[in-house]
């Protein structure tokens, strides 16, 4: 990971953990319209044993329903976003959502539910959803009311300005200024500890807070290094300073308890890594901006709260 994010602060500095639009909109995802790289991605995703699933378990009944709900976005650039052509939802945690889907059905079939960084605790705890793919960092807070799966992957936050904007360098730089941040992010205690005087401003999606960058609502977006990334990649009008300075991992989102679900998705994160699927996921989709190879993923259980 310190290659890949060396690698980042090379190519185009930056990259995600604001949370959806808010809509609770379901968005099915067809197999057979899937992308031909996603496809091949999907025809080498393993599937469970039988024996894995036993009746009764959070797995069983998602089999017997024939589709796996996410918690997800559409609008997260690479991440997990909805392709106005096709419909599809394409992306590094739309791939391991259909993965993951397939390991249990068999099939990658994949209902996503647009949500909210401020909503996806209670998606699953009323069982609205069966698992969070959202950028979600993993926390002990958090852990006390999800289980987390993972970590995934390990990102860490950035600092977007617009283009031309001079004097931010650095996070000791946001002191005196207002900053915006997602709502319900890691964002805002991070930059309470690095700029206590800095004016923090949110919004309640990535679309929303660069939107707000844009028209001088505030002088600086700080994001996770994964989003940022993306977003100066489409927006030529935002760029990306300094270096990230945290790190952030990233865990799937699960109902909170649900030991039996937590191990089985865990051993399909060790299976799926085993077999080159979740490198080909980072290649479809964050490898495409950042050079290099796919970075090592992170060991199962290896911080506080997962």
């Amino acid at each position: 990971m310190k290659k890949m994010v060396a690698v980042v602060a090379l190519s185009l500095l930056g990259l995600a953990a604001c949370g959806g639009t808010g809509s609770t909109g379901g968005s099915a995802v067809p197999p057979g319209d899937a992308q031909p790289a996603a496809s091949d991605l999907l025809a080498k995703a393993p599937v469970a044993d039988p024996a894995a699933i036993p009746p009764g378990s959070t797995m069983d009944k998602i089999r017997k329903r024939g589709e796996l709900i996410v918690g997800g976005s559409l609008d997260a650039p690479l991440l997990s976003q909805q392709n106005p052509a096709t419909g599809q939802v394409e992306g590094f945690d739309a791939d391991l959502g259909k993965a993951l889907a397939k390991y249990i059905i068999g099939e990658p079939k994949v209902k996503i539910v647009n949500s909210a960084s401020e909503t996806r605790e209670a998606l699953l705890a009323n069982g609205t959803v069966d698992v969070v793919f959202q950028t979600y960092t993993i926390t002990p807070e958090r852990a006390e009311q999800v289980s987390f799966a993972g970590p995934y992957y390990v990102s860490g936050l950035s600092i977007a300005v617009k283009k031309g904007t001079t004097g931010i360098a650095r996070p000791q730089d946001l002191n005196g200024k207002k900053v915006i941040a997602g709502a319900n992010t890691p964002a805002i205690p991070a930059i309470k500890k690095v700029a206590p005087q800095a004016e923090i401003i949110t919004f309640g999606s990535d679309p929303e807070c660069v939107q707000a960058l844009k028209q001088d609502r505030g002088v600086a977006y700080v994001q996770d290094e994964t989003l940022l990334v993306a977003n100066a990649k489409k927006d030529p009008a935002i760029q990306v300073v300094g270096n990230p300075f945290t790190q952030d991992p990233y865990g799937i989102g699960l109902k909170h308890g649900d030991e039996q679900f937590k191990a089985f998705v865990n051993d399909w994160l060790k299976k799926i890594q085993a077999a080159g699927v979740w490198q080909q996921a980072w290649k479809n989709s964050l490898g495409t901006v950042v050079q290099g190879e796919a970075p090592a993923p992170p060991q199962i259980g290896s911080v506080p709260g997962s």
